[in-house]
């Protein structure tokens, strides 16, 4: 091998200094997981080198067997991982090894907090592959070269991890990548064959490319009835399964052996939450190996982000986030896909409307959907961990996903007046279960949090009368009740939209009393309308509130207020939405309004009681200063 020339220094990317040392001081208690991320990566690589060669078999460069290779210095503290799969231009050594490409890392950073056990935790729901190696090494080389390209062609990066790395020339007459890693004083115990064999097993058996480690030759000696065992030269072993352990029998599986494949497919350091391995055959075979996390990535909210799973056609990797398999709102699923009825060199325009591509899009959304309910069902704690990190993906089902959508609303959790604390949520199944005699409907209540919720004077009556209503308090909270109407043949109702009608709900003494109210303040409605103009819709009696005097209440087929927000939020144009304006005529202010014949004190009144009912309902007024002097000047007049 030929000396690298015209050496270049660079600097670091920003996030891949704090990143490595984050992992140089936090990892403390993992460090053997370099050799599982450093191992998949070569995997990776001789996957990648497979599908390529399906179109162009020159790539393989009259070398066809495809495997990792491990080797140890003892002398020199080195580890070396070598394959022989796709390689790297320099272009890509560039970007692969010098910057961390993937959206949400100033998230991820802001959610550092300096404690090393959490930290570490967090890193793993980052992902972090190649750097990894920084955990045991003070110095790492690596030398590759693209499948395909010249000998003179190689590349060599060299880095301390210590801000920068120098980037050259180099002559590497075979393809693909070997990384050298040069181990701290203290990790020199990684420098050891039975060691790095030990690492293998336990996190990489599974690994279909086989994984090799080199066997010292043994002398001729004796065996235990005195014949003689003779020599056996040093060669390379296999030292993992180096079989796709989705095409095992399930019964052949171990847990351990599952969640270590979730681990080299995700580079997640956590254990997943639940996995499905199914086997299907006739009129589509293939077989899924899906996995629910334990945690969620800090790019989950980026829709855009590539997601999927991993195609494989009968064994040859294909290719990475195939979208085409799992619905958006699934996209927090990992695994993959191995398929024995698409074509090789399938494309991911071709995968876009085709007929088998749809069979395995249905059964792998029905299998996730499978293991969420029986988890919910079967582990209710386990279900509300789950929740709590993709509930609001989850939230997104219903818009998408037609067919499934009495499944996935099923699947729902929302937090409601039935619950104790904050932390306590309901399905829909449990608030049905629930239901008065006499209650057709399901009611909710949206709002900019669930303290805003549980808070809404909209709740009232119904803590009155003990009826359970949904508090609502994420933003896509309302964009999903525009399309979840009904659950159980049952219907929802916004309890801060339309003319409240409680039915069978309602007794007949209240009724009467509810009327005997009114006549006492009948002549407030159309006062309150003259001095309101434009502002409203309409002003009319309610007897949906108990302590509040007033409140505002959208058109049942109108725009509520936080549809408005969301628009707002996406930057959309948002038409002028006027509400009506209704009275508590039990309520002592609008006794009080009643008995008022000073006209302009009168307008005053109504004007503060409108802002008061707006900045309730919206969190915020249009013209905030006129409602400060309206509100000073009654409080002065009541002073004198």
């Amino acid at each position: 091998m030929a000396e690298a020339a015209q050496k270049e220094t660079h600097g670091f990317q920003t996030e891949v200094k704090q990143l490595l040392n984050l992992m140089i001081h936090s990892l403390y208690s993992n460090k053997e997981i370099f050799l599982r991320e450093l191992v998949s990566n070569a995997a990776d690589a001789a996957d990648k080198l497979r599908f390529k060669a399906l179109e162009n078999d020159s790539l393989y460069e009259n070398d066809t067997e495809l495997s990792v290779r491990i080797s140890v210095d003892q002398d020199a503290g080195t580890i070396t991982v070598t394959d022989n799969g796709i390689g790297m231009t320099r272009e890509e050594v560039m970007s692969n090894l010098g910057t961390i490409a993937k959206s949400g890392t100033k998230d991820f950073f802001s959610k550092l907090s300096g404690d090393k056990a959490k930290d570490s935790q967090l890193i793993g729901q980052f992902g972090v592959g190649f750097y990894s190696a920084f955990i045991v090494a003070d110095k790492v080389t690596v030398r590759t070269r693209a499948a395909g390209s010249d000998a003179a062609d190689g590349v060599e990066w060299v880095s301390d991890g210590d801000g920068e790395f120098t980037i050259s020339e180099l002559n590497k007459p075979a393809r693909g990548t070997e990384v050298v890693l040069h181990l701290r004083d203290d990790e020199k115990e990684f420098a050891d064959n039975w060691r790095l064999r030990s690492i293998i097993n336990k996190y990489s058996d599974h690994i279909s490319i086989p994984v090799q480690m080199w066997k010292e030759e043994t002398p001729e000696r004796d065996g235990p009835d005195g014949e003689k065992i003779p020599a056996e030269p040093g060669e390379w072993e296999v030292v993992n399964k180096a079989t796709a352990l989705w095409t095992r029998e399930k019964s052949d599986i171990s847990d351990e052996e599952y969640k270590e494949f979730y681990k080299h497919i995700s580079h997640d350091f956590a254990d997943p939450l639940s996995w499905s391995h199914n086997k299907v055959e006739g009129k589509t075979e293939y077989t899924s190996l899906l996995y629910i996390p334990s945690k969620a990535p800090f790019d989950m909210w980026n829709r855009e982000q590539n997601h999927g799973l991993k195609l494989y056609v009968q064994r040859v990797f294909i290719m990475d986030d195939a979208e085409q398999f799992m619905p958006v709102y699934l996209r927090f699923v990992k695994g993959l896909v191995d398929s024995n009825d698409l074509p090789l060199n399938v494309s991911r325009e071709i995968l876009q409307d085709n007929k088998v591509t749809q069979a395995l899009r249905q059964g792998c959304t029905k299998r996730v959907l499978q293991m969420l309910e029986r988890m919910a069902k079967n582990d209710a704690e386990k279900y509300q961990g789950f929740w709590n990190e993709f509930g609001n993906v989850l939230k997104e089902g219903p818009a998408e996903d037609f067919s499934n959508r009495e499944k996935i609303a099923g699947l729902l959790r929302f937090a409601s007046t039935h619950g104790e604390t904050d932390a306590q949520t309901v399905s829909l199944a449990d608030y049905i279960s629930r239901m008065k005699e006499g209650q057709d409907k399901i009611y909710y209540v949206t709002a900019d949090s669930l303290q805003a919720a549980k808070s809404s004077p909209h709740l009232e009556i119904f803590r009155k009368k003990g009826i359970e209503v949904l508090l609502m308090g994420e933003r896509i909270d309302e964009w999903l009740m525009q399309h979840l109407t009904e659950f159980d043949e049952k219907s929802f109702q916004s309890i801060a939209k339309g003319d409240l009608d409680l039915g069978d709900l309602e007794d007949e003494d209240a009724k009467k009393a509810q009327e005997e109210a009114e006549k006492e303040v009948e002549g407030v409605l159309e006062r309150a309308k003259t001095a309101l103009g434009e502002k409203v819709v309409d002003v009319k009696f309610t007897h949906r509130l108990t302590d509040s005097p007033a409140v505002i209440v959208a058109d049942d087929a109108g725009m509520s207020t936080q549809m408005m927000k969301l628009m707002q939020a996406a930057g959309q144009p948002v038409p002028d939405v006027k509400y009506h304006f209704e009275l508590n005529p039990e309520h002592s202010l609008i006794k009080m309004l009643a008995d008022t014949q000073d006209e302009a004190l009168f307008n005053q009144w109504v004007g503060v009681l409108f802002d008061q009912a707006a900045l309730s309902e919206q969190g915020s007024l249009k013209d905030p200063s006129s409602f400060v002097r309206n509100l000073n000047t009654l409080l002065m007049s009541l002073a004198k």
